[in-house]
This record gives C-alpha cells, sequence and structure tokens, in this order.
C-alpha cells in the first residue's frame, strides 16, 4: 500500500522544484503558487505540530476551511498524523457544525477566518481541546496556525499505517435530514487515485482546474489521479465564465472540473458574445469532467 501522504513524499522527492499547487482569487486578484517540497514541508510540519498537541493515530480532526493551499496542508498533515481528516461543508450552519463534531468525537478544530462567528456560536457547547485558526484576526483561546507551523519539525513523523486503517470521516449534505458519517479508508484513498488516473489519463504535464469544494469527495479524489503522478492543481475560488476560461488559459490548464449550470453559464456567455473563445489560449484543454447531476444530452451537443 502506498498512502496518499507517502504519494506527496514522493512527488517531493522526484519534482522538487516543481509546481504542486497554484492558488487563484478572483475577488482579489491574487495568486499564489507552491512546489512539491514545499507542500510536503509544510505537511510534516502541520503533521508534528498537531502531535504535539496531543494528536494521536485514531483521533479525529474536523477541517472547517474554504478552498486554498492552506486546506490541502493541513489535510495532509492530519493525514501523517494517523487521525482522521473530517472535512465539513463550509453550508453547514452552527448547530450542523456542532452535530458533526460531536458525532466524530473530535478533540481539534482547524477553522479559518469565514467560520468565525459559528465557531464562536457553539464553542462553549463543544467538547474540543485544541483550537487553530487559519488566518488573520486570531480569536481568543485560539492558536495561529502559521504561528504553530513555524515552530514545528518538518521531519516526517513515523506513523505505520495498514489498508484498513480510516482516513477520513466524510458527512453527507443532511439533505434528507441529519448528515450521516462516511468513514474512508487509506486503502479507499489509495484506490480512489488509482482509479481517477485510469479514467482521466493523467500525467505529470497535467494541470487540473479544482474549482467545486474541497470537503467534498468529488473534484479533489479527482485530481488525485494526478497525485499519483505527480501532476499539479489550480484551485480556483470565485467562479465567473471570464474566470474560468482565463485560469485554463494563462495556467494551462488540461483537465476541468465543471458542475452543469456553470457549464451552461459559460456557454451562454460565448453565445452572447460577451466572450470571444479566440482570446484565450485553449488548446491544452483535453478534458472536461462532469457531474454531480444529470447532464442534459443537449447541453453536450452544445459543448462539442
Amino acid at each position: 500500500m502506498i498512502t496518499i501522504a507517502e504519494m506527496l513524499a514522493r512527488n517531493a522527492r522526484t519534482y522538487p522544484n516543481g509546481i504542486a499547487l497554484i492558488e487563484r482569487v478572483l475577488t482579489q486578484n491574487q495568486r499564489k503558487q507552491i512546489t512539491w517540497k514545499e507542500f510536503d514541508e509544510r505537511a510534516d510540519r502541520v503533521a508534528n505540530a498537531l502531535i504535539k498537541r496531543g494528536v494521536k493515530k485514531g483521533d479525529r480532526v474536523v477541517l472547517l476551511m474554504m478552498n486554498s493551499i492552506d486546506w490541502l496542508e493541513v489535510y495532509f498533515g492530519i493525514v501523517r498524523t494517523g487521525a482522521w481528516v473530517v472535512p465539513l461543508n463550509y453550508r453547514f450552519t452552527a448547530p450542523e457544525i456542532k452535530y458533526c463534531t460531536d458525532i466524530s468525537e473530535a478533540k481539534t478544530l482547524i477553522f479559518d477566518d469565514n467560520f468565525t462567528t459559528r465557531v464562536a456560536g457553539i464553542r462553549s457547547a463543544l467538547s474540543v481541546d485544541n483550537y487553530i485558526f487559519v488566518g488573520q484576526n486570531t480569536p481568543p483561546d485560539t492558536e495561529n496556525l502559521e504561528s504553530v507551523v513555524r515552530s514545528s519539525s518538518a521531519r516526517p513523523p513515523v506513523i505505520e499505517f495498514i489498508d484498513e486503517d480510516p482516513c477520513g470521516l466524510y458527512f453527507t449534505s443532511g439533505t434528507t435530514g441529519k448528515p450521516k458519517p462516511i468513514l474512508l479508508t487509506h486503502k479507499n484513498m489509495e484506490h480512489a487515485c488509482i482509479t481517477e488516473n485510469q479514467h482521466h489519463y493523467q500525467t505529470p504535464e497535467d494541470n487540473f482546474i479544482l474549482i467545486p469544494p474541497l470537503y467534498h469527495t468529488g473534484a479533489k479524489m479527482h485530481w488525485f489521479g494526478s497525485l499519483i503522478v505527480g501532476g499539479r492543481a489550480t484551485l480556483l475560488n470565485g467562479v465567473t465564465p471570464k474566470a474560468i476560461l482565463e485560469t485554463v488559459s494563462e495556467e494551462k490548464g488540461t483537465i476541468v472540473f465543471l458542475v452543469v449550470p456553470w457549464a451552461q453559464d459559460l456557454l451562454s456567455a460565448l453565445d452572447r458574445g460577451e466572450l470571444k473563445l479566440e482570446d484565450y489560449n485553449l488548446k491544452q484543454w483535453r478534458l472536461l469532467h462532469m457531474g454531480a447531476q444529470p447532464i442534459p444530452p443537449t447541453l453536450i451537443r452544445h459543448w462539442r
């Protein structure tokens, strides 16, 4: 077995200076990127910081953040401790966050500034020992991620895994009742990497444009097919037809995951003449991955 954490380490050894992750924030016109070596070291620092705070194999760590490079660094850091990652839907209300935290029996909660108010409203009712904040304006009695990572070792933690060890506890959306926890093992994650790679024929030259939320198993695990071979990902925060085409063009995106409304909006913008394909470099875009709902045949014909 090779875990997703080891895949990250292998990429850092094989492509240390290769770009692993790119983040584009539409609302702030910002862009940043990190290499595989930087990604790997940050994950180790997160892992060691958590271990120092008592997180051990089999514990649960709630991850409540918007899409970002930080999200993936924290995710892989948690995995390296042997704890279960518990990624929560960023649309969850405070009572839903409490419910999922209680069900998972999590003792550590990592959140960003989009959730300060929601977490504050339920904090006194949670059985959580460690609160770690990502961003500026750290709340009282909460540690800041950058502070704990800077003082943490970049040495890989030594944790033994077997195929059946749990890796992540994912919750359903709760549209038909309360959110339901689904347990995934390290073997599940490994198989996701293999299966997605076989579906997409991903190579180290691919750049997977990630737009849907990372808390969901969807787009992140589609990118796992690139992770297993060292293919990069570009996180696009903020979705407009223009932003999608600009990102594919400027970042040389080869694979894009779009839900139906985004694809329809893009086509409508082209039909209205608001966007022109000739203004963008799209020759390398080889695969559109679409799903999460029924796809009208007319949409496929229109896209082609």
